[in-house]
Formats: structure tokens, C-alpha cells, sequence
């Protein structure tokens, strides 16, 4: 019996943000590595995720939401997310399927999608806050739409494509539904290939990265208003100890000093509360127990300075 032949290739993940795409990627390899929060502008880098299954290996690229950028770190973001959809085999556009109509963002990014003429699969999420399964097709046919350059755009430009959707799938990130065909449907498209990383393997990303993005997550969902946008969180120091812990020295950047007020808390208590949470989740990952030390500094408008985030390591290859 002829051996069945080995697919794989690249997909990337985009929309605007707050769509649902670190918990879709997080829902495809069934694990925590994108974090995830209410607030638009989580994702910052490009993270990638490994599928793997017998005959297959897809590398997910999910990607930071695509927005009208306010300072250098909102076109960093863009740049990241926009430079994906060329060098992929397909990109998975997810909307979010609990705001009926398309909004501007999501515009934007089809006419992007559009113009690179990549294949595409229309994904439409968070459809477990639609109750009612007569709105899923009048849903699910507005969003189909932006496939037409007319909807896109009140004056498309001459020569504007139409995108040809390989699919419209109803999911639920959260809920895990319909995960499993959505990926079947990524299989297919994928041709003959080599596997490209090892199968234990589910991301390209150092320990380090991974740790930060875990303690910028319980910050993003313990604070409010600017203070979720003006953090950064870099891992200075990483060791193993003689008694097996691990030893992680992190440190939490923020723009003014009244934010750093606020990351510390009262007598520290935000800080401490937002360690306890971050550390579970790094525990899980190292397989180890750890100990976590936070600090917070001050670095005036990083959002705007080139080298500062180069140094936060948002870097443009």
C-alpha cells in the first residue's frame, strides 16, 4: 500500500484586534502560547504555533490586530501583521461573528488580503455569543462580503481583486467548537512537504519571550485604561538553582511614574497578585517550580522611541 504523502506549509492568522486570534491558535495546538486578554492590542509579535498531526504540519503565524497606529510601536505591530499574509500557503481572516456587520477594520484588512491575491478562508468567531441560528446566516453572508471590493471601499481602486473564499466557517475559539473541521480544511490546502519542525516542538519562541508575554497577560486583565498599552516585560535573568528551581528576574517598563505606582499597588499588593497569577502558568510551562521576582522601571514614551523598543525587543527583521 502506497504511503500517505506528508503535507505541510504555513498559515497566517489576521484581523483586527480583539477578534479572538491568540485564542484560536492557542484552541489549534491545544496548549497556552498566545496570551490572551479583553483588551485590543494584546498580540504585539508575531507568535508561531506548530499543528501536528500523522500526515501533516501546519505553521500557524498568529499576528498582531491590524489598527490605525498612534505611535512607532502601532506600525511596528502592523508591519508584523500585514508582512505575514505574502510569505504564507493561506491566511485564515477572522472576524468577530458577535458584531453583525464588518466594521472599518475589518475592511482594511480584507483589502490587504486582497491585494496579495493569497488564498483565504473566512473565519468567523465568538459565534457562542450568537444564540439564535437564523442570525448565523445573515451573519456569516455579511461578512462574506468584503470578498467584493465595493464593500470594501466606497471608491475602490481601479483593478481592486475579489477575494475568493475558500470557506466561511462559524467557529468558537473559546468554546473549542468547530475547531476541528477549520483545521481540516487548513490540511487540504496545504501540498507535499517536508516537516518542518520537530514534532515535539510547538513554537519558535525563546522560554524567556514565552514567560514575559504570561506576566504581561495577568496585567493586561488586572489594570484598566492606559496602563494595559504603556507596559513591556523583559526577562533579565533565568537560572536554575541547586535545588531545582527555577529562578526568573523580570522586569515590568512603563511610561510614567504615577503607572508605576499603580503596577506596585498598595504595599506592593498588585504587584504580588500579579506574580502569584503569572507564576502558575510559568510553573506549567517549565514543568518546575520557580521563583519570581518583578520590577518595575520607568522608560518615558518607549511607544515612540526606536531604540527603546529595539531594546524591548520589538525588532524589525
Amino acid at each position: 500500500m502506497a504511503q500517505e504523502e506528508f503535507r505541510s506549509g504555513f498559515c497566517s492568522i489576521v484581523g483586527r484586534p480583539n477578534v479572538g486570534k491568540s485564542t484560536l491558535l492557542n484552541a489549534f495546538i491545544e496548549r497556552k502560547l498566545a496570551i490572551m486578554s479583553d483588551k485590543p492590542q494584546t498580540t504585539r509579535n508575531r507568535i508561531l504555533g506548530v499543528y501536528n498531526r500523522p500526515q501533516a504540519q501546519v505553521v500557524f503565524l498568529d499576528t498582531p490586530g491590524i489598527h490605525k497606529p498612534h505611535h512607532r510601536l502601532g506600525e511596528y505591530m502592523n508591519k508584523v501583521a500585514t508582512s505575514t499574509i505574502p510569505e504564507v500557503d493561506v491566511v485564515l481572516f477572522v472576524v468577530d461573528g458577535s458584531s453583525p456587520h464588518p466594521g472599518d477594520g475589518d475592511k482594511f484588512v480584507a483589502e490587504a488580503i486582497a491585494r496579495s491575491g493569497k488564498k483565504a478562508i473566512l473565519v468567523v468567531n465568538k459565534m457562542d455569543r450568537v444564540p439564535k441560528r437564523e442570525d448565523w446566516y445573515q451573519i456569516l453572508a455579511n461578512y462574506e462580503r468584503l470578498s467584493d471590493p465595493a464593500v470594501r471601499s466606497e471608491e475602490p481602486e481601479p483593478g481592486a481583486r475579489t477575494i475568493e473564499w475558500l470557506d466561511v466557517v462559524p467557529v468558537s475559539a473559546i468554546a473549542n467548537k468547530n475547531i476541528d473541521a477549520l483545521l481540516d480544511l487548513v490540511v487540504k490546502q496545504m501540498d507535499e512537504g517536508p516537516q518542518y519542525y520537530p514534532e515535539g516542538m510547538v513554537t519558535d519562541q525563546p522560554e524567556r519571550f514565552v514567560i514575559a508575554e504570561f506576566i504581561r497577560e495577568k496585567i493586561l486583565q488586572m489594570t484598566r485604561e492606559e496602563i494595559p498599552h504603556s507596559v513591556a516585560v523583559i526577562v533579565e535573568d533565568m537560572q536554575t538553582r541547586s535545588n531545582g528551581t527555577v529562578y526568573v528576574g523580570a522586569a515590568i517598563f512603563v511610561e510614567r511614574d504615577s503607572q508605576k505606582g499603580i503596577i506596585i499597588g498598595a504595599k506592593g499588593a498588585m504587584l504580588r497578585d500579579v506574580g502569584a497569577k503569572a507564576r502558575k502558568d510559568i510553573e506549567e510551562l517549565l514543568g518546575s517550580k520557580i521563583f519570581l521576582e518583578l520590577f518595575v522601571k520607568v522608560r518615558d514614551d518607549w511607544r515612540n522611541k526606536q531604540g527603546l523598543l529595539r531594546d524591548l525587543g520589538y525588532r524589525e527583521e
